[in-house]
């Protein structure tokens, strides 16, 4: 092969990939730009929306990882080279790591719903898959809480995604139920005043809605009173600890009796 072969080779070749080439680096060029501006623009709305900062850079990583992909297959399609076996093997790889990892791709999406729909923060007290605790951290997998006895819980956050949970966090007041029972036989007027002269003697509990005091049930041993007050949500346990310490000094004091579970046994003797 003589040099003037090779050079009018190299020139049907340049001809022939030359233009593809230009437009495939074009588009490569072009295509980073746009890409970074749509990132860009990810960004800020993400921000706007109050999304969570520790999820934004997956958010975005997801969408420029997408977008990088896309503009690699254009790329190459532009340049001759047959993609369609490539994403076919793409998907499948795809498919089968989907699969083996099915249950951390749930608690990702799970953390994703969390930080993006926010049904509790860090701070909150919540009830969620049989435990009751403080939350401390939020991860994309996991979310770990406190208990009042100071233990760790991890809960996957696929689970909690799906699942009811209740929040104690969310109202600024929370109503705080007991139970008192006195006996049969007691004054039940004075029970009621005993009972509402406490409530309104301590100032966490608020006026309004008033103090709900009712007889609830005649059960077996006791009248029980149904008592509900409404109290600030830091005030709930305090409020409730200390009124069942007060009713039960009061009550010995007013001649009031609280009752415990008898028996009366009745013996018959044959004649």
């Amino acid at each position: 092969m003589n040099t003037e072969e090779i050079i009018n080779q190299i020139t049907q070749m340049t001809l022939l990939y030359g233009p593809k080439l230009i437009g495939a680096i074009a588009v490569w060029v072009i295509g980073g730009w746009v890409i970074k501006a749509i990132g860009s623009g990810v960004k800020r709305a993400l921000e706007k929306g109050g999304t969570d900062p520790s999820l934004m850079p997956f958010l975005t990583g997801i969408v420029n990882g997408l977008l990088k992909v896309m503009l690699i297959i254009t790329v190459l399609g532009m340049l001759g080279i047959e993609m369609t076996s490539f994403i076919a093997i793409l998907g499948a790889a795809g498919l089968a790591v989907g699969m083996a990892l099915s249950g951390t791709l749930q608690n990702f999406a799970g953390g994703v719903m969390i930080l993006i729909f926010k049904p509790f923060k860090v701070g909150d007290v919540i009830e969620a898959q049989g435990y009751t605790g403080t939350v401390s951290q939020i991860q994309i997998f996991n979310t770990i809480m406190k208990t009042p006895d100071n233990k760790t819980i991890i809960i996957p956050n696929g689970g909690l995604s799906t699942s009811s949970m209740i929040n104690y966090s969310t109202e600024a007041t929370r109503r705080v139920d007991w139970t008192i029972g006195i006996a049969y036989g007691d004054d039940a007027d004075k029970a009621r005043a005993v009972i509402k002269r406490l409530c309104d003697e301590d100032s966490r509990i608020l006026k309004d809605p008033e103090v709900f005091i009712a007889v609830s049930a005649l059960a077996d041993s006791s009248v029980n009173f149904a008592v509900r007050a409404w109290v600030n949500a830091a005030d709930y346990w305090g409020v409730y600890f200390e009124l069942n310490e007060k009713v039960y000094k009061t009550f010995e004091s007013e001649g009031l009796n609280i009752p415990y579970p008898q028996m009366d046994i009745h013996l018959h003797k044959d004649a």
